[in-house]
């Protein structure tokens, strides 16, 4: 059976979540049609970093309460910053029509023309783009999917690399 409180097995499986979201992200793009928003790549960009620190953490499998505190605490900022762009979305999602943002130039656009720091400060303030609804799995929609993913992985994040943790299950399991 497959031990998930180890620190690498759980660290891949993190890694492999990231990458089931990327891959349904990309279905969802090419098979379905459904085309990103800006909001909608900055959250893919913290998933697939949020997915390197996963891989980069059970590829090295740190042993030391140091490391592991290092791994858990990167991967707590990477994914609230998933949870704050997604928890954006999904606010931007359930404005009034009247409240919404008006659409702005598409991402590539931007990044052509304007300094990044413009960039992030405009995406993130959303768009009416942003705010169009176009898919939903039992009544929620693709950002709150994504917020609850970050939340858990943020969490299972912290969990599989709390650094007394490991320590504790071998000392209590040595003879």
């Amino acid at each position: 059976m497959i031990d998930l409180t180890n620190p690498r097995i759980g660290n891949l499986a993190g890694f492999l979540a990231c990458a089931g979201m990327m891959a349904f992200a990309l279905y969802a793009q090419y098979v379905l049609g459904l085309e990103p928003c800006p909001l909608c790549v900055f959250s893919r960009i913290a998933t697939m970093a949020l997915g390197a620190v996963f891989l980069i953490a059970a590829i090295h499998g740190a042993r030391s309460q140091i490391g592991k505190g290092f791994y858990l605490s990167v991967v707590a900022l990477v994914a609230a910053v998933g949870v704050g762009i997604s928890a954006r979305h999904v606010w931007l999602q359930n404005l009034p029509k009247d409240q919404v943002p008006a659409c702005g130039p598409d991402l590539g656009f931007m990044l052509e023309t304007f300094p990044l720091s413009d960039v992030l400060s405009t995406v993130l303030a959303g768009s009416g783009e942003c705010a169009e609804v176009s898919w939903r799995l039992f009544g929620l929609t693709m950002p709150a999917w994504t917020l609850i993913a970050f939340v858990a992985l943020g969490v299972w994040g912290v969990w599989v690399n709390w650094p007394t943790r490991a320590a504790s299950r071998s000392a209590t399991s040595s003879p």
